[in-house]
């Protein structure tokens, strides 16, 4: 993203109100492809037309802000990659990998992966060293490290069912499992930093935090993520969890986040109100049942009456309900554009 876009992001997470509603979106290789007429596998396969894809994206939307930035992924695969499971690639398809444990217990011969020679991680750091001259020259920066989080990665290494059995029948090696990925993390996100220096926020996404209650929670998400954060000196910390969030939510702050993207099943409002005033939210339009299967009359209907619903432009950037899906038009991203730029501003 360029430094404006940046410093824009800065002032309405801390509290300045911007002249103008801020419109972002999550962007990656579920929508990317599709919207550019290439494979999924050719998006992965190709440096060159990830890049022009990404570039396709900022240049036809230059007021509307894509997150994390030109973001070097494999989507789930990366992290897990690392850690030694075997990946399946499909044409048209997201990739997948397969489990590398059965059992909570084998988490204690689970090994520290290393980021700079481990799985696929070596070609996410190079993917964007090469093009790091051309994205310069676009006037945009690599801004944010990018992290699954300990839970979410735990779940692709064992499987979600296996996962929070574990943390009911075996808390010790579920913290042994949780604190392997977690140090994993950090050293992952560190690795980014000194290869980025231009890197001034993290973005950690955990999906599996909305699976959980109360007490798991606090023992088993709370205190890994906020060493995460915690961790580096970051000028924005944004999380992404767009299942459940209603019993993660009161936690933000004490986990560090300074920006929640939350799933669009829950209001804004109802999310202020648990996280509290200090914590921006970024949503929060459903994804996929409005912006992309509805006509983009649809579109501004809906967005005119999530706007009305929450009736605040503070500490707001505005979006949809978790990552952008697939099969979203051009059309559709313009109509929410065109509805917050107009109806925002009403508000007092």
């Amino acid at each position: 993203m360029t430094n404006d876009q940046w410093n824009l992001i800065l002032n309405t997470v801390h509290g300045k109100t911007p002249e103008k509603p801020v419109t972002a979106f999550i962007i990656d290789s579920p929508w990317i492809p599709g919207w550019a007429g290439v494979s999924t596998l050719q998006f992965y396969s190709s440096e060159e037309i990830w890049f022009q894809t990404n570039k396709k994206v900022i240049e036809t939307f230059p007021d509307i802000i894509f997150l994390p930035g030109f973001w070097s992924e494999f989507g789930m695969c990366t992290e897990p990659s690392a850690f030694g499971a075997k990946l399946v690639w499909n044409s048209f398809n997201l990739p997948h990998a397969d489990r590398i444990m059965t059992d909570i217990s084998e988490a204690a011969n689970l090994k520290i992966p290393n980021p700079k020679t481990d799985g696929l991680l070596p070609f996410v750091i190079q993917r964007l060293a090469n093009y790091q001259k051309p994205i310069n020259e676009m006037g945009h920066e690599i801004k944010f490290a990018v992290a699954r989080g300990p839970l979410n990665i735990a779940s692709f290494l064992m499987g979600t069912t296996e996962l929070l059995t574990g943390f009911m029948m075996d808390p010790e090696n579920s913290h042994k499992l949780l604190e392997t990925i977690t140090q994993f993390s950090i050293n992952w996100i560190q690795h980014q930093k000194e290869m980025f220096p231009s890197i001034e926020g993290i973005l950690v996404l955990d999906d599996i935090v909305g699976f959980i209650g109360d007490d798991e929670c606090k023992e088993y998400a709370v205190p890994y993520i906020k060493r995460i954060f915690e961790a580096f000196d970051s000028k924005l910390n944004f999380f992404h969890n767009d299942a459940q969030g209603l019993v993660s939510t009161p936690y933000l702050k004490e986990m560090g986040v300074h920006l929640f993207n939350f799933s669009f099943e829950h209001s804004m409002k109802e999310i202020r109100e648990l996280a509290g005033p200090e914590i921006a939210l970024i949503g929060n339009l459903p994804p996929r049942d409005v912006l992309a299967m509805k006509s983009p009359e649809i579109v501004r209907e809906e967005t005119r009456k999530m706007i009305e619903e929450f009736g605040d432009k503070n500490r707001v950037i505005w979006s949809c309900g978790g990552g952008m899906p697939p099969n979203v038009s051009t059309e559709n991203i313009l109509a929410f554009k065109e509805t917050i730029d107009k109806e925002v501003p009403k508000l007092q």
